[in-house]
């Protein structure tokens, strides 16, 4: 697969956040990422849809990541995908995004690259564990390698709020007004972290192709 020469490999950190609470866990997951040698993160996101038909939204945000393109997407080594619940899947602006990378599947584009998912609920039983187990489905139809946080991240096993082995999730409260605490924001770190390290030890499988 041709890649730009001179990019330095990164992961695609993409996501959809309505009221913050994803993006501040997409930031987190990023830093994780980068705090591994050699591989950079790549924040995006994805506009909102409507039921109507034109066309509202500027081409570029007036704020935070800018929207994510299939190239984007293309030349990742790794992907983390992060999205509020709806219930117990994950937000349609994000669905839509994806049901867009036929392209990319038909020609086996993303196989063999590592990917994980992320999610946050207003409710501490709102659909974590669902979400994310639906997030993966269209991550398995294009080939990737899932990747989700392993008890060795003992905070798996304490923390109070958000947290599970399938990625990492934020209890955000019924006015999305909570904060990542401190198992949360760990647990975020050290998923970016294993993705970042997977990226770069993966690499090798999807270059040749």
């Amino acid at each position: 697969m041709t890649r730009p020469a001179s990019e330095t490999p990164y992961v695609l950190v993409l996501f959809y956040s309505r009221n913050g609470a994803t993006r501040e866990m997409a930031e987190q997951l990023a830093a994780g990422v980068e705090s591994i040698s050699g591989i950079a993160a790549r924040l995006r996101t994805v506009p909102p849809v409507s039921t109507t038909c034109e066309a509202v939204d500027p081409e570029i945000p007036a704020e935070g990541a800018v929207y994510a393109t299939l190239d984007d997407l293309r030349h990742c080594y790794g992907l983390a995908l992060g999205s509020p619940t709806r219930f117990g899947n994950m937000a349609s602006p994000l669905k839509y995004f994806l049901d867009t990378t036929s392209e990319l599947w038909m020609n086996g584009v993303l196989a063999d690259k590592p990917a994980t998912a992320f999610t946050s609920t207003a409710s501490l039983h709102g659909g974590q564990e669902a979400t994310l187990l639906t997030m993966l489905i269209p991550l398995l139809h294009h080939g990737m390698v899932y990747a989700g946080v392993p008890y060795r991240e003992t905070r798996l096993l304490t923390t109070q709020s958000g947290g599970t082995p399938y990625g990492t999730s934020h209890l955000a409260g019924a006015q999305a007004d909570r904060p990542l605490d401190d198992d949360e924001t760990a647990l975020a770190r050290a998923q970016g972290e294993r993705l970042g390290r997977l990226a770069l030890a993966m690499r090798s499988l999807h270059e040749a192709t």
